[in-house]
């Protein structure tokens, strides 16, 4: 796959009409002809930066993760307790459902099941958040004393892949009346914030008691 060098801004016209044309047409239909038309570039452009449709979808996907990745890299950095920011990630679960985002992963996902090249891609930008994930749950275990039966790669398996099948869902119409997805993932925050506050508790009589024994 070519990349763009001398015209950054053709690469990333291309790319911003090709997710609007995948949201539209679906990667079934997705052509670099209308992708070209839609940037208003000559169609070799599209082959001259990308090479071809495939490496085109590539380029956008890496892209389009690279963002998200670090959109809630940043967000779990936050000085905030963890529930809150599991709250944050559900509502950045609407603003990707709003931009296009999900569509674009989930067309992207559905792609890889007959291109082994679009697959391994998805793969590799999909570990990257799962990888974020167990950081995230390594500190928790850090800080709770630990996460009951569960290994940290094994909470943000469960974690990411509830996410990844509730957005699946939610682009197929699925709607509250039939399954509580939203309010699924929602109420895990409780959970969390039941865990956390009882460590917290724990360790606060735990320094207290130290702190008694010292001053006798």
């Amino acid at each position: 796959m070519k990349t763009a060098t001398a015209e950054p801004d053709t690469s990333t016209a291309i790319l911003s009409a090709a997710r609007e044309r995948l949201l539209i047409d679906g990667y079934a239909g997705l052509s670099t002809r209308k992708v070209a038309s839609q940037a208003g570039v000559p169609l070799s452009q599209v082959h001259y930066h990308f090479g071809s449709k495939g490496g085109m979808v590539l380029a956008l996907l890496e892209s389009e993760t690279k963002r998200r990745l670090s959109r809630q890299t940043g967000m779990y950095a936050l000085d905030l307790p963890l529930w809150r920011r599991y709250e944050q990630a559900c509502d950045y679960l609407e603003d990707d459902l709003e931009s296009g985002y999900v569509r674009v992963l989930q067309e992207m996902i559905a792609a890889g099941w007959s291109n082994p090249a679009i697959a391994e891609a998805a793969r590799a930008l999909l570990f990257g958040w799962y990888e974020l994930l167990t950081e995230v749950a390594t500190e928790a275990a850090e800080r709770f004393g630990g996460l009951g039966p569960f290994e940290p790669a094994e909470i943000a398996t469960l974690i990411g892949n509830a996410f990844i099948g509730s957005e699946a869902l939610l682009l197929l119409g699925v709607d509250r009346h039939q399954l509580p997805i939203r309010t699924s993932l929602r109420r895990l925050a409780e959970v969390i914030r039941a865990v956390e506050e009882r460590a917290a508790g724990a360790a606060s009589k735990t320094g207290s008691k130290a702190g008694g024994r010292r001053t006798r």
